[in-house]
């Protein structure tokens, strides 16, 4: 019998011109994900923490049979401060909680609120005469706002 021709395999090289496509693909792909993730790493330090706000939690009103006086429903989150208010910091620097009082010395009136932003730079070009902001960062950003504040 004569000896068997040796056969051809294109199935190698088929191999390597697939991988060869998919490593091509692939690393634009991994250079475009570090380079994204790079910046938002980058992006969060240079951020410094703001205060939140929370409003307290309160228990469901349950009926009863004895009656109960009524009592004002609480402010909601655009009624809570406006512009002209007048407030005073009853925590810290760093975990400000604020509350409404009558104007006066040592207090701070609200020059300005800027709602759906937690950028306290916006202060100096839209109310530059505030001495002090607040910024209230909700979990939902539509709820953020800015006071601009100038100290009495």
């Amino acid at each position: 019998m004569p000896p068997a021709a040796p056969v051809k395999s294109n199935g190698r090289k088929i191999a390597l011109i697939v991988a060869l496509v998919v490593l091509l693909l692939l690393c634009p792909c991994l250079g475009l994900a570090g380079w994204a993730i790079w910046r938002v790493a980058d992006a969060s330090n240079d951020v410094e923490p703001q205060p939140s706000v929370s409003m307290p939690v309160r228990p469901p009103v349950l009926p009863s049979a004895a009656p109960t006086p009524d009592l004002p429903s609480p402010p909601g989150p655009d009624e809570e401060f406006a512009r002209g208010d007048c407030v005073v910091n009853e925590g810290t620097e760093d975990d400000a909680e604020l509350r409404k009082v009558p104007c006066g010395p040592n207090t701070y009136q609200v020059l300005l609120r800027i709602p759906a932003t937690t950028d306290g730079d916006r202060c100096e070009t839209l109310a530059p005469q505030a001495t002090a902001n607040y910024v209230h960062d909700n979990s939902i950003d539509l709820f953020d706002y800015v006071l601009c504040l100038k100290e009495r």
